[in-house]
């Protein structure tokens, strides 16, 4: 059973990569248009650089996917507008958690890019950068990760108490309030912190994972992938292979 539950988890980490490439391919349309219709250069007066922010970046190569794609429509407003001579530099903030393996990341930068890369540990619920210094924030997939797990999900004397389960898919009403609650607080600190960062005229391209409107969350094939994997390690807490308090560490 462990070796399944190993399988089963190398395969959901390939179908969220999968799922991520498809989403900032669909997206790169409409960040095309968002640039080419509503970003304002008048606002920048004198712009040297280019400053763009890519959060929850984790190792590529979907994120290079996306910085390229917003370099190129800057690239094609400025040459449109007469403007291809005063092109500016682009600088892109690659942010992830301290823990994100950035060797990785910097080692498999395409060599032919055209903007200079930086990194940026730390969590993007809270500021990352100065005040009024962005010019374009792109998050994709990683803004409806919680920034912490709800105390109530793992306190045994709480009616949100998730036993057995390692995600909010086929749990009780309690539990799915618990997972919006810290939600919420969590998108509303991202969205207080971007608004200090972008400077005024700037632009957020955030591209998150939903599901249509009546649609039940425990159909959704990712949370039902989910669920399979949370059963396999609680049948392996059956058989005494881990504990059933360390199931805890794995809920997300």
């Amino acid at each position: 059973m462990g070796n399944l539950c190993g399988v089963l988890f190398v395969c959901l980490t390939y179908v969220v990569v999968y799922l991520q490439r498809k989403g900032v391919e669909i997206a790169a349309e409409l960040i095309n248009k968002g640039i080419a219709e509503k970003l304002d250069l008048s606002k920048f007066p004198s712009l040297n650089a280019f400053r763009v922010a890519d959060l929850g970046c984790s190792v590529g190569p979907n994120t290079f996917l996306a910085i390229q794609n917003i370099v190129d429509s800057m690239e094609l407003k400025y040459k449109r507008q007469g403007l291809g001579h005063h092109l500016p530099e682009f600088q892109v903030f690659f942010n992830d958690h301290a823990s994100n393996d950035f060797n990785q990341l910097f080692t498999t930068l395409p060599p032919e890019r055209r903007y200079y890369a930086t990194g940026v540990p730390g969590y993007f619920h809270d500021r990352l950068f100065p005040a009024s210094s962005l010019h374009f924030v792109h998050c994709s997939y990683a803004a409806h990760w919680l920034s912490k797990m709800p105390k109530e999900l793992v306190d045994k004397t709480s009616p949100a108490w998730n036993k057995g389960r390692i995600h909010y898919s086929n749990s009780t009403v309690q539990v799915r309030k618990s997972y919006e609650a810290q939600f919420f607080k969590d998108m509303q600190r991202f969205l207080n912190a971007r608004a200090q960062e972008i400077l005024h005229g700037g632009m957020l391209a955030l591209v998150l994972p939903i599901c249509p409107n009546g649609t039940l969350h425990s159909k959704v094939f990712i949370n039902k992938a989910v669920e399979l994997l949370g059963l396999c390690l609680l049948d392996m807490a059956e058989r005494g292979i881990i504990s059933e308090d360390q199931i805890d560490s794995f809920k997300f």
